[in-house]
């Protein structure tokens, strides 16, 4: 008979849940994973992985298109969109297989279906109740549940994805065709990412914001510089724009956008909506208990626990930023405190935000303008990357780096950056912000030559008049 009580039971098998089981078989807590449709969650199979794919795609496309400047010709280069989507599904396949290795691996069973509350036993664990369509129904019990179902995209009345003309990231992930023109609602990072996607790859892009400015969680200077990016790369940026009643036809779609009181009508083969998320909070049994929701997000304090003894809800789920990373790192910190072991609640302004659109953006921690709202005295320091040798020898110059400290105490509050590869630097200034490092560590440290990381370097001495390169 297969065990149907636990420590722990996990509902949802994403980047939050499958962590929060491994965790807990790590510290010996018997656990088990629910998960209705694919290990993984939407990062592996429908959210970060195959846009990244897609987007190293689009990023070989571009150099295939631009080899004159480094002495290369080449004649006649086209791609098999067909095989470009496959595969990225087979990037996520393998991933989400490797998931299911490691559960395996770690004796974490997994049951197929949707997890519902269903009531407390006499003995005070939590009842949880497993079912799915022309299956039988398994009943689970756990001293702890914790809900990590993720959130799906938000849908705008009159612009509902209908799978052929208009597409949320799902259909934009797995498209039938190639389109020749594009509107994308939303610059975030995942309308800025499938813009980015599609423009390289030959598609007219047009990016419609709602915001004064794209990608409006990031520093000013950051969103002006990626607009004036994305507008040479031939895109059309509008901001400050409304959408008005779509018309559909057989082929395509037009949709008037109003911009200071004027409208323009843009036909275009597809529509992508991008404009936010909402948690899975449906069917969770969350009526009659304690939990409570806020714009489709499950309320919780510092250490991931709802107003309902015994049950927790992580990632997506449990709110913004609704970043993977901070997914997994909830559920390593909720299941350790349930295990009794000493934890630190996450501050998010130390949790990198990475955009991965051409160029790259990247950021952690106040921007300018947020830390002057919060009452610090900045010392700011900037870098551009054309001053970078590395970059220079690349042919990657367009970006800049960006510093934000306190002047009083030299903490380094946030950094900005915008260029090749910056998501894969930013983890350092994410080390100085945990480690509450000021200019005076970081101005000390060695960075390895020639790197384009060296830009970061500068950017610190910049921010108190010791730039060497520029």
């Amino acid at each position: 008979m297969s065990q149907t009580d636990f420590d722990i039971l996990v509902v949802g098998g994403g980047p939050g849940g499958y962590v929060a089981a491994l965790r807990a078989s790590q510290l010996g807590l018997s656990v088990a994973v629910v998960e209705a449709q694919h290990l993984g969650g939407i990062c592996l199979n429908w959210g970060c992985i195959p846009t990244k794919a897609l987007l190293r795609a689009s990023e070989i496309n571009h150099l295939l298109h631009d080899l004159g400047p480094y002495g290369f010709k080449a004649d006649n280069i086209s791609f098999d969109f067909a095989k470009v989507v496959a595969r990225s599904r087979a990037v996520s396949k393998q991933l989400s297989s490797g998931v299911a290795h490691l559960l395996k691996k770690a004796k974490v069973p997994v049951f197929d279906g949707f997890g519902k509350l269903d009531g407390v036993t006499k003995e005070g664990k939590r009842k949880l109740l497993v079912t799915k369509e022309k299956a039988a129904s398994v009943n689970l019990t756990a001293k702890h549940v914790i809900l990590a179902t993720g959130a799906r995209a938000r849908v705008l009345p009159g612009i509902e994805p209908d799978g052929k003309l208009i597409w949320s990231y799902r259909e934009a992930l797995v498209p039938d065709a190639m389109p020749g023109k594009l509107l994308v609602i939303g610059s975030g990072a995942i309308g800025t990412e499938f813009a980015s996607f599609y423009r390289n790859m030959g598609a007219d892009v047009t990016l419609v914001e709602v915001a004064p400015r794209i990608l409006p969680v990031e520093d000013e200077e950051i969103s002006a510089l990626a607009q004036k990016a994305f507008e040479k790369q031939g895109m059309k940026v509008l901001t400050n724009a409304k959408i008005g009643a779509l018309k559909k036809s057989e082929k395509d779609v037009t949709v008037p956008v109003e911009v200071n009181g004027k409208t323009e009508n843009f036909t275009v083969d597809r529509v992508i909506s991008a404009v936010g998320i909402v948690g899975n909070v449906e069917n969770l049994g969350l009526e009659g208990t304690k939990i409570k929701v806020d714009r489709t997000h499950v309320v919780t304090d510092a250490f991931c626990r709802t107003g309902e003894p015994g049950v927790y809800a992580i990632g997506d789920l449990a709110g913004a930023p609704w970043l993977a990373h901070k997914a997994s790192h909830e559920a390593v910190m909720c299941v350790e405190a349930i295990a009794g072991k000493t934890v630190h609640p996450i501050d998010i302004t130390k949790i990198p935000g990475c955009t991965y659109c051409r160029p790259q953006v990247a950021s952690v921690g106040y921007t300018e303008a947020r830390a002057k709202e919060a009452g610090y005295k900045v010392r700011v320091g900037k870098f551009p990357l054309i001053a970078n040798g590395k970059a220079l020898a690349m042919g990657e110059t367009e970006g800049f780096i960006k510093t934000v400290f306190d002047e009083k105490t030299g903490e380094l509050l946030g950094a900005h950056m915008i260029g090749a590869e910056v998501t894969e630097m930013i983890q350092g200034y994410v080390i100085a912000r945990t480690g509450e490092l000021t200019e005076a560590e970081l101005a000390e440290t060695i960075f390895p030559h020639p790197t384009i990381s060296e830009s970061m370097h500068e950017a610190v001495l910049a921010a108190y008049g010791g730039a060497l390169h520029f």
